[in-house]
C-alpha cells in the first residue's frame, strides 16, 4: 500500500511508515529470530512487537484512507496482493540447476579475465592493476597520452561509456581489452553468484521483490535473475545452467513481442503504428519503409536497427542525445531522424508531448491500470533534473502499463493451471517473460492455456501478441 501510495520513496520499513504516517517512533524489536522466549527481562521486547502489531493494524487504516485518495485500492487487492502470493509460490518452487554446467562457465569466465589481464599489461609492457581507476588513469592518460574522457572529481573518467568511446578514438588495444576484462568479470560473477544460491534441493531460489522498481516492473535479488544477460552468446550458456527438475518432462517460456510498443501504439493512438502492427509483417522494417520512404523490400539491416531502437527509445524517453549515442551516429543526424519518425507517426509524437504537459500540471503519470508515479521535478528549475523527470513521464505510463499487464498475465495463468487441475506449474518472471515447468503430457494443454490467458490479460488497439518455446533448459526453452 505504501508502494501504491508513493512509489519512488526509499524505504518502506515499518518504522519510517509509522513516523510518516502515524506520527509514531517504534522501539526496536530486539529478537534475532523473531521467536520469543519470555524470561523476568522480556517485557520491553514484548511491547516493542505489540507495538509493532499496532502500527501493521493502523497503518492498514491510514493507507486504506490514502489508496482511495490515489486510486490504487483496486490495483492493491486485484493485483499486488494476489501477486505477492503467487510470487511466495514461484520462491519456494525455484528452479532446478546444472551445477557442473555452471562451474564449467565459472572456470571459462575466469580463464577469460586472467587472458585479458595478460593482453592488458603485454599491451602497455608492464603490470598494473586493471581494478584501480587511479592506475587506469596514470597508463591511458599518461604513458599512452590517449585523447580525455569526461572529467570527474577524481580525474578522467575510465567507465564503460568512456571505454568505448576510447575504442573508437585511438588505435591502441588497451580500450578494447580492457571492455573485454570487464564484461568476462562481470560474467563471472554472474555465474558465481549463481552457483552460491544452488539450495540442497538442488534448485535456485530467487527472492523477487514488488516494490524496488517505481515503474511497476518486478525485480529480483539473491540471486538476480534479470542480470544474465538474453542476447548475448555467454548469457545463451549460462541460461543453458538452468534446467527442468525431477519428475517434470521440460521448461516452457513464454513472453510478450513488443509489448512495450504495442502500449505505445494503443495509448497514443496512432493509426500508423496500429497498422504496421496489424499488416503481420516485421514490425521494424513496416516503420523502416515508411520512415526512410523506400519500398519494404529495400530496408536493410542498418535502417531497421536505427528504427528499433528509436522505437524503444521512445517508450524509455530517449532524447536525440541518447539515440546518437546508442547508434553512434551525429546528434543532428538522430534529431533528423528523430523529425522524420514523427512526421510519419504523429500520433506517438502528440501523446509523448501530452504525456508530460499532463504530468506537469497534475504532478504524476498513470498507467492504464491507474498506477501512479509521481514526478515533483517536472517542474523543477534545475535543468538536468527537470529532464531526468520528463524522461520519467515518458517511459512511466508506458512501462509501468507493460508491467501491469505482465502481473495480471501471470495471476491469470496461475489461476487457469489451477482450475484445470494441471500439475504444470510457474517458476520464474523476468521482465516480460514468465517460465514454467511442464508435467508430463500436459505440453499442449497448457501451450493454449498460456497463449489464451496472456493475449487476453489486456485488450490493446495493436493486440498483445505472444511468443512460447519448450526445452529441456531456459536456453532451449528459448523462442
Amino acid at each position: 500500500a505504501a508502494y501504491l501510495v508513493k512509489p519512488g520513496r526509499r524505504s518502506f520499513a515499518l518504522d519510517a511508515l509509522s513516523i510518516e504516517y502515524l506520527g509514531r517512533e517504534l522501539a526496536p524489536a530486539s529478537a534475532s529470530d523473531g521467536q520469543l522466549a519470555f524470561g523476568a527481562d522480556d517485557t520491553a521486547e514484548a511491547e516493542a512487537l505489540m507495538a509493532q502489531a499496532r502500527a501493521v493494524l493502523d497503518l492498514g487504516g491510514a493507507f486504506d484512507e490514502r489508496l482511495g485518495e490515489v486510486g490504487a485500492r483496486e490495483l492493491l487487492h486485484e493485483v499486488e496482493l494476489p501477486t505477492s502470493a503467487l510470487l511466495a509460490r514461484l520462491e519456494r518452487h525455484g528452479i532446478a540447476a546444472d551445477r557442473e554446467h555452471l562451474e564449467a562457465m565459472e572456470q571459462q569466465f575466469a580463464g577469460a579475465v586472467q587472458q585479458a589481464v595478460k593482453e592488458a599489461h603485454a599491451s602497455v609492457g608492464h603490470e598494473f592493476n586493471l581494478g584501480s581507476p587511479k592506475q587506469l588513469q596514470e597508463v591511458f592518460f599518461g604513458e599512452l597520452n590517449l585523447p580525455k574522457t569526461k572529467k570527474t572529481k577524481t580525474g578522467y573518467t575510465t567507465d564503460a561509456d568512456a571505454l568505448a568511446w576510447l575504442a573508437g578514438q585511438t588505435e591502441h588495444e588497451l580500450p578494447v581489452i580492457m571492455l573485454r576484462h570487464r564484461e568476462q568479470a562481470r560474467l563471472r560473477s554472474t555465474v558465481e553468484g549463481l552457483i552460491k544460491t544452488v539450495a540442497a534441493d538442488g534448485r535456485i531460489h530467487t527472492t523477487f521483490s514488488q516494490t524496488v522498481a517505481a515503474t511497476g516492473r518486478l525485480s529480483s535479488t539473491d540471486p538476480n535473475l534479470q542480470n544474465v544477460p538474453v542476447r548475448t552468446d555467454e548469457g545463451r550458456a549460462i541460461r543453458h545452467g538452468f534446467v527442468v527438475g525431477e519428475g517434470f518432462e521440460a521448461l516452457m517460456t513464454a513472453d510478450y513481442s513488443q509489448i512495450e510498443l504495442r502500449v505505445m501504439a494503443h495509448l497514443s493512438e496512432d493509426e500508423g503504428l496500429i497498422e504496421a502492427f496489424a499488416s503481420g509483417e516485421d514490425l521494424h522494417t513496416t516503420v523502416a519503409s515508411q520512415v526512410f520512404g523506400v519500398e519494404r523490400s529495400a530496408v536493410d539491416g542498418e535502417m531497421r536497427r536505427k528504427i528499433k531502437a528509436m522505437s524503444y527509445g521512445l517508450a524509455y524517453g530517449l532524447s536525440a542525445f541518447g539515440l546518437a549515442q546508442q547508434l553512434t551516429i551525429d546528434p543532428a543526424e538522430a534529431r533528423i531522424l528523430m523529425e522524420t519518425y514523427f512526421e510519419r507517426f504523429g500520433g506517438v509524437r502528440d501523446y509523448l508531448r501530452r504525456v508530460v504537459d499532463e504530468a506537469r500540471a497534475t504532478g504524476y503519470t498513470e498507467t492504464m491500470l491507474g498506477r501512479r508515479r509521481y514526478l515533483p521535478d517536472l517542474n523543477s528549475d534545475n535543468r538536468q533534473r527537470r529532464e531526468a523527470a520528463e524522461r520519467m513521464a515518458l517511459n512511466a505510463p508506458i512501462q509501468g502499463t507493460a508491467a501491469d499487464i505482465v502481473k495480471v498475465a501471470m495471476l491469470n495463468v496461475d489461476r487457469a493451471l489451477t482450475e484445470a487441475g494441471l500439475t504444470s506449474r510457474m517458476l520464474l518472471q523476468v521482465h516480460d517473460e514468465i517460465v514454467l515447468e511442464l508435467a508430463p503430457g500436459e505440453r499442449e494443454q497448457v501451450e493454449a492455456l498460456v497463449r489464451e490467458q496472456m493475449s487476453g490479460a489486456a485488450h490493446l488497439r495493436a493486440p498483445l501478441d505472444v511468443s512460447v518455446g519448450v526445452g529441456r533448459d531456459w536456453d532451449s526453452a528459448a523462442h
